[in-house]
């Protein structure tokens, strides 16, 4: 069975049985039912592992694992898709010793909402973006679930979430062009511009954001929702977030351009 996951809609602490011990390099990856730990997810590692500690011990790591019912594997080394029949999915937990029972397990909470906050504005700029690069395309292209052309999806290389912001890649190169992306010209200070004055419509909007899952199992696939004026959002997303729009306060968004490559970091400002 799948660990059973409280992250997604803002577990911090919890008390479950200890299913397994592995020893691992430097500890042990302990395993229970149920967890409020978000793990590293080892195929779009974007938002990093929580921190915290389990009966006391601090967590070392976090990281999703995945057992054939005969060996753990851990990150990089699952064989496997996400789902696959006659496999779990496991969070496990990294730390110096091992422990058996019941755990008592509590997530760093400043931490966590940071990061909350940071995977908020991530999404949110995304969707900025496609906005305001509407205009751009010269051929028909996947859109957002607001109806405009997805470019986050379609140039995006890597994205880090980071406390209170992130920091997103987009290869702007022949692929793209062929796609009907036209990247000649782009004044960056205007497309920051449109960018920082839509993200402040939607905080201004305190529109309520939710993480919607099947189920609470590790491998559900959940959908990140926020409720727009301009329509009903959603980007499928395994991370945490906040529970409005206005617990960002203000997000600002930097643009640069190299080697046919975007950067755009996004920084959150709380409100005071």
């Amino acid at each position: 069975m799948d660990t059973q996951v409280t992250y997604p809609h803002g577990g911090v602490h919890g008390v479950s049985r200890v299913l397994s011990a592995t020893p691992l390099d430097g500890g042990y990856g302990v395993v229970t039912a149920e967890t409020p730990f978000h793990p590293l997810d080892h195929t779009w590692p974007d938002q990093p592992a929580d921190r915290g500690t389990v009966n006391g011990l601090p967590v070392v790591d976090c990281v999703t694992g995945a057992s054939d019912g005969e060996r753990l594997y851990l990150g990089k080394e699952i064989p496997v898709r996400r789902g696959a029949d006659g496999w779990e999915w496991l969070v496990v937990h990294v730390l110096k010793e091992p422990i058996a029972g019941d755990a008592e397990l509590a997530v760093d909470e400043a931490y966590r909402s940071a990061l909350s906050a940071g995977h908020s504005a991530c999404h949110l700029a995304a969707l900025a973006l496609n906005a305001a690069l509407a205009d751009r395309w010269r051929k028909e292209v996947a859109p957002d679930s607001l109806g405009r052309p997805d470019f986050d999806q379609a140039a995006i290389t890597t994205s880090r979430i980071v406390e209170h912001g992130s920091d997103d890649v987009y290869r702007l190169g022949k692929s793209l062009r062929r796609k009907g992306f036209d990247a000649e010209g782009l004044d960056l200070s205007e497309l920051t511009r449109r960018i920082d004055d839509q993200l402040g419509a939607w905080i201004a909007a305190d529109a309520p954001i939710t993480v919607d899952s099947p189920s609470p199992s590790l491998s559900a696939r959940r959908m990140w929702h926020c409720s727009l004026p301009e329509g009903e959002a959603r980007i499928p997303c395994g991370g945490t977030h906040v529970s409005r729009t206005s617990e960002l306060g203000s997000v600002r968004v930097s643009l640069s351009l190299q080697d046919a490559e975007l950067t755009m970091r996004s920084v959150v400002s709380l409100p005071a």
